[in-house]
């Protein structure tokens, strides 16, 4: 969560932070600010707003910010609402200025002892502390880097900080603990970024600082001391992050594009992973076979839309591999104490490679004693490819709305590739090529449907005055329902649920009338009868009905039925096309109702936070 940027340069460093924050929004858009040091008179400048980074940009255009010294954030809530008061960068005795992510857990203790040192507190974030225990320290040392690092001494939690002062206006400091930071390099001048994606219009030089890394930064060199103190080399990479690839285009929203560009990422993420009709065991690394021959079991550990995937994937994993998998959202994994079987191989998957509870699951699986982990993500600079002995990376591009589109679709399509890699001794050859001839065929499907757009975009004019909505699937069609339901909430704030439709005689049923719209996705499968006789017994009931099927539909369009044909689609692939119209409904909805699609409230791309 929350987005952060700092820079020391030779030159203006404004118009630099502004343009990070806006390529950082993504992380969070309930306020931001920025603080730069006047060089002249020694001061620390501040302008914060309640609000989205256009609101910074605007109440800064007549005023004369101008500095080679700086930071700047974006805010996503955590301690205190949003409001100018909460909003960062933090200040303390109007010399030292901090920006933060994460959240400190004994900030209330830090916040007694420093308010008993007289310390007066304006905000009601856990960001506060920081700043005052750093001007604490200074007062004592009289050195900004030392300060710093007794400061992170007595920090409980995780973190991501940048700090400056008037003190010593040409270095900037930043440090991380269980939160992403990077640091770009130029010539004359350094900055520091949570995500690469800020820094792509000023470098491609990258520094990924290690876990409890500190650096010490000003315009012509940089030290990074790790967490034991010690002075440390981190090696440099170059990112491979295009400046256009996280630009919108001729598209109104991101999410808009994200859907289209599903077809174009999903050819890149097979490229190089399929050749004469087999999956390439090398597109887990050089060493993978060797890691994976014991594997007997898979535990699969994910949030939200990645947890949907996983569950995609254990029908895929038990069904066609024949192996034993059990999928988890990471937040309750690592608080259950589940019994470890190191001939089980931990799935992480993230799309950003930065979702705090995944990452906590994967270390406390390993300190259980599982086997092999491997990280499927989308973010080749993230703490998940890393953390993981095995990586398999989706491709997506950058994904910039909220709600994921195209990081869904590809998640999909490398664990599909991981269930032929374990399950080909389990079956014949043809089995194999029969998986791979329908991964071949998906970008084609998917365009296919993509072409229904407008017939999606009629059913969502229905959607506009409606509060709740149903979705329904069955099998592997489930987890697709239950993806579909939370696009839905995510953008338009409509209330929606999403059941197996076998349940629906088990309680939800009571809830279906005229005004709860039901959406059902319907395949052409084993489930296909006992799916129409669930929905026969909504449309006994009153209840409007959508139906996204195949084209030899299990109902046809009618008063209280509306049916949406896809076409014929191979078993293997149909929860990945499947899941297109759910994500197209739930955009055009959220459009009618005039929500904002790409940043809907109260949420945030990655979750850095607990």
């Amino acid at each position: 969560m929350c987005g952060i940027i700092g820079a020391v340069a030779e030159r203006d460093v404004v118009p630099i932070l502004l343009e990070g924050l806006k390529r950082l929004e993504y992380r969070g858009y309930d306020s931001a600010g920025l603080a730069v040091i006047d060089y002249q008179v020694h001061s620390l400048e501040r302008q914060r707003v309640v609000g989205k980074v256009q609101l910074l940009e605007e109440s800064i255009r007549n005023l004369s910010l101008c500095s080679p010294t700086g930071i700047a954030h974006t805010r996503w809530a955590t301690h205190g609402k949003p409001s100018l008061d909460n909003a960062h960068p933090h200040v303390s005795r109007d010399t030292v200025g901090v920006v933060h992510n994460g959240i400190i857990e004994n900030y209330l203790q830090l916040r007694l002892d420093l308010e008993r040192r007289g310390y007066e507190f304006l905000s009601e974030t856990d960001t506060e502390v920081i700043a005052h225990q750093i001007h604490y320290f200074f007062q004592q040392v009289k050195d900004i880097g030392v300060a710093v690092q007794k400061t992170l001494q007595c920090l409980r939690g995780s973190y991501a900080i940048a700090v400056i002062t008037t003190s010593d206006p040409g270095r900037l400091l930043a440090a991380k603990k269980g939160s992403p930071l990077v640091i770009g390099l130029g010539i004359g001048e350094n900055f520091v970024a949570s995500d690469v994606a800020a820094l792509v219009p000023v470098t491609q030089r990258i520094i990924f600082l290690e876990e409890g890394d500190m650096v010490d930064l000003q315009r012509d060199k940089l030290q990074v001391t790790d967490a034991l103190g010690r002075i440390v080399q981190r090696a440099e990479h170059t990112s491979q992050l295009q400046l256009d690839a996280v630009e919108r285009g001729e598209h109104r929203h991101y999410m808009h594009k994200e859907i289209f560009e599903q077809p174009r990422v999903i050819r890149r993420t097979l490229e190089n992973r399929i050749y004469e009709e087999q999956v390439l065991e090398a597109s887990l690394g050089p060493n993978a076979m060797e890691l994976l021959e014991k594997v007997q079991s898979v535990q699969i550990i994910a949030c939200g839309t990645s947890y949907h995937a996983g569950l995609v994937a254990r029908y895929w994993l038990e069904g066609l591999a024949k192996i034993p998998c059990n999928v988890e959202v990471a937040s309750e994994f690592r608080y259950r104490q589940p019994l470890a079987d190191p001939n089980t191989l931990v799935v992480a998957l993230s799309q950003s490679g930065e979702t705090a509870d995944t990452l906590a699951a994967l270390q406390e699986a390993k300190r259980l004693g599982f086997g092999t982990s491997l990280g499927i993500c989308n973010v080749p600079e993230s703490s998940l490819v890393r953390a993981a002995d095995l990586v398999l990376m989706t491709h997506a591009g950058p994904e910039i709305g909220v709600a994921s589109t195209k990081a869904f679709s590809t998640q999909l399509v490398v664990l599909l590739l991981l269930t032929v890699i374990l399950g080909r001794k389990n079956w014949p050859p043809e089995t194999e090529k029969r998986i791979v001839a329908s991964l071949l065929s998906l970008a084609e499907n998917m365009d296919r449907v993509l072409a229904l757009n407008a017939s999606i975009q009629h059913w969502a004019e229905q959607f506009a005055n409606k509060q709740h909505a149903l979705f329904l699937g069955r099998g592997i069609h489930y987890p697709i329902a239950m993806e579909g339901a939370l696009k839905l909430k995510e953008i338009s704030y409509i209330h929606a649920e999403a059941y197996p439709a076998g349940e629906l005689k088990h309680g939800p049923l009571a809830l279906v009338d005229a005004d709860m719209p039901v959406i059902a996705v319907a395949p052409n499968d084993a489930l296909q009868e006992k799916l129409k006789s669930n929905l026969q017994e909504v449309y006994a009931r009153g209840g409007q009905l959508f139906v996204v099927a195949n084209h030899r539909a299990i109902l046809h369009s009618s008063d209280h039925i509306q049916v949406i044909e896809l076409g014929e689609i191979d078993e293997f692939i149909s929860p990945i096309v499947y899941a297109i119209p759910l994500q197209l409904l739930a955009y055009h909805v959220a459009v009618i109702k005039g929500t904002d699609v790409d940043q809907p409230r109260n949420l945030a791309k990655s979750v850095t936070v607990e």
